[in-house]
């Protein structure tokens, strides 16, 4: 497929990448590439989802790259598309200006209802703030259904550890370092039944919703035996009272899933966990930690807001990206799918007793 923009009169061409290794070797060649991005993500959600892999511009030097996930909806004929954290594009809006326009045209030849996409753009940039202009102009809408968190805190790996902790809130500090005193001992571990069960028990406790078993497994599993993932466990008098699963992909880790048990709080074996899952960053080449999700809004009141100030006393910055946004081909389908998804969602979440976590 061709794109022709306004911008150039030169068709910018767009290729499927069937190789797996060949379109995450590419991906990474972007400043920010995700996981959630990466053909492991796209085996992943298979078979409920379909992962098909595009390159726009040069194999070389591409100007962005996309692994977009479609599927059914249930038994009807429909189809949606998602571009979890994604697509990677050249940080320049006139690249974004070629990649919409191809994403856009791209909808309507495979004819889905609508694409979602959500890259991690500062809102706050200069970027951030065209590409939002940009995505409203061209009829995109700021999506209803956030899959992922829009907003997150960041901690840059980039310094040596004692300036690190010398990054951190002093109480955060004494508590890794109280910890250690008080016999908390964290080792990489397979254990992934084990964490599981942790992972239920927190889940119970904190009122949130979580996939079964093998699900975790099989990502855990895959992850881990690529070197893009690592489970951490924190034992006190060898029982287990934390853990913690790390992604890894290009120069991001992600702290995805974690888990702790009622017992032995006061040790505090959760900061001693977190920092040693940042130095098993470090010494993997990353030099961003992504904490994984931050509140709406800024405020004692938000559920999030004890979880939030826990992250930033390791030294994070709170960032806000753009969220996720849809573009549908037909509005009116669109919105009759926005009116009745919600109901659906919410009655599951009921039956579950919770909400689910996101980036399970």
């Amino acid at each position: 497929m061709a794109i022709e923009t306004s911008e150039t009169q030169n068709p910018l061409h767009a290729k499927v990448i069937t190789d797996p290794a060949r379109f995450d070797h590419i991906l990474q060649s972007f400043e920010r590439p995700h996981i959630l991005q990466s053909s492991h993500w796209a085996a992943l959600k298979a078979p409920v989802w379909s992962g098909r892999q595009i390159v726009w511009g040069n194999e070389t030097s591409p100007e962005a790259a996309a692994s977009i996930l479609t599927r059914r909806l249930g038994r009807l004929p429909v189809k949606i598309q998602y571009a979890p954290k994604g697509p990677a594009v050249r940080p320049a809006i006139a690249s974004w200006q070629k990649i919409l326009s191809g994403l856009e045209a791209q909808v309507r030849s495979n004819r889905a209802l609508f694409i979602k996409i959500d890259p991690d753009v500062d809102a706050e940039s200069d970027l951030g703030r065209a590409l939002i202009s940009l995505l409203r102009k061209r009829g995109w809408v700021f999506s209803p259904d956030q899959i992922q968190f829009r907003n997150t805190v960041l901690s840059d790996l980039s310094a040596g550890e004692e300036a690190l902790l010398a990054g951190m809130k002093q109480k955060t500090r004494y508590n890794i370092r109280l910890a250690g005193r008080r016999g908390v001992e964290v080792s990489a571990s397979d254990d992934f039944n084990a964490f599981y069960a942790l992972y239920a028990e927190t889940s119970a406790r904190d009122g949130f919703l979580i996939r079964p078993r093998d699900y975790y497994v099989r990502v855990m599993s895959r992850l881990q035996g690529h070197d893009l993932g690592q489970l951490l466990l924190a034992r006190a008098s060898e029982e287990i009272v934390a853990g913690l699963f790390l992604f890894r992909f290009g120069p991001t880790a992600w702290y995805f899933y974690g888990a702790s048990s009622s017992k032995g709080r006061r040790n505090m074996p959760t900061y001693l966990l977190q920092w040693e899952a940042m130095r098993w960053a470090k010494a993997h080449g990353c030099t961003t930690y992504d904490w994984w999700g931050a509140p709406d809004v800024l405020e004692e009141s938000d559920p999030m807001w004890g979880v939030y100030r826990f992250k930033e006393g390791f030294g994070g910055r709170f960032t806000r990206w753009i969220g996720a946004w849809d573009y549908a081909p037909n509005v009116m389908l669109y919105r009759a799918y926005t009116r009745v998804m919600p109901r659906v969602l919410a009655l599951m979440r009921r039956r579950h007793g919770g909400r689910e976590q996101s980036g399970s």
